[in-house]
């Protein structure tokens, strides 16, 4: 049986509400900083999670505090900022990042939590909101071996693949990866189906010979819908979000010295979309109207 732990969560939005209810499923004491940009928490506070006004409050009441905001500017201001959660860590407290960031600010953020008498690790996630409430989330973690082996129970509470990346810095990295080439398919097939549909190819046909083929995958079936329905919440992942993160990944790749051709493109291609809050699927619409 999974030992209850005291969890802090910062950032209580369409993936970290998820996260709450699920490790309040697994039976582990939740509290939350309260924050204009959470979900609705009624069904968080009647299973028993607490509300709590500073994220200094949030570090003060947990063992882990779990960090599901934007980025690594919205990770560097929870932490540091005035009445913010470095000032309430507890010594040998874990902060779980679970947010998509830069790798050079993680390493960072994590030197300054060590220093703090805290403990660190990235821990960036994969899937939908969907999974999230079920708590089947993908994890992709970077910490050491002791930390990542002393967490794992707890990120089982909400998480159904858990990968070790390697240490620090590793899982955010790995997710800039893994997000480059979604969002790089997922380009790919936006702008195959606008052709397709150019040149007079039944959506039907297209989608049979893609996915009994070289297209088939993960990224298609997150595509169909819009596809065939118009339907976009087979990947709600917004213009904006792709773009940062396509942001990220090149900062990254500049830092590490390596070829991003193709990454630029895709990177070109979210950045044209004046529409930044549509999901990705609906990029083919807009390139329908550009031919």
């Amino acid at each position: 049986m999974t030992t209850s732990r005291q969890v802090g969560i910062v950032g209580v939005g369409l993936m970290g509400h998820g996260i709450a209810n699920s490790l309040l499923r697994a039976g582990h004491e939740v509290s939350f900083l309260e924050h204009p940009g959470n979900q609705p928490v009624d069904d968080l506070m009647a299973a028993g999670a607490t509300p709590l006004s500073s994220g200094r409050e949030v570090a003060q009441n947990a063992e882990v505090v779990i960090l599901c905001v934007t980025g690594s500017p919205q990770v560097e201001a929870v932490l540091f900022e005035p009445n913010g959660v470095l000032e309430g860590l507890k010594p040998g407290s874990v902060v779980v990042d679970c947010s998509t960031a830069l790798p050079s600010s993680t390493e960072t953020v994590a030197a300054r939590v060590v220093a703090a008498g805290g403990r660190f690790m990235d821990a960036a996630m994969t899937r939908t909101p969907k999974e999230a409430e079920e708590g089947r989330l993908n994890l992709i973690v970077g910490a050491p071996t002791a930390l990542f082996d002393e967490t794992l129970p707890l990120l089982q509470g909400f998480a159904e693949n858990i990968a070790h990346a390697g240490d620090v810095g590793a899982g955010h990295t790995l997710k800039l990866l893994h997000n480059f080439v979604s969002l790089g398919f997922s380009a790919v097939l936006a702008e195959a189906t606008a052709a397709s549909r150019k040149a007079g190819i039944s959506d039907s046909a297209l989608l049979e010979v893609l996915g009994a083929g070289g297209g088939g995958g993960v990224v298609l079936e997150r595509l169909r819908p819009y596809i065939v329905d118009n339907d976009p919440s087979g990947f709600k992942f917004t213009v904006a979000n792709a773009t940062k993160d396509l942001g990220y990944y090149h900062t990254m790749t500049n830092e590490l010295g390596v070829e991003r051709g193709v990454a630029e493109a895709v990177h070109a291609l979210y950045t044209s979309i004046d529409d930044t809050t549509a999901a990705v699927p609906e990029v083919i619409g807009v390139l329908e109207k550009r031919t």
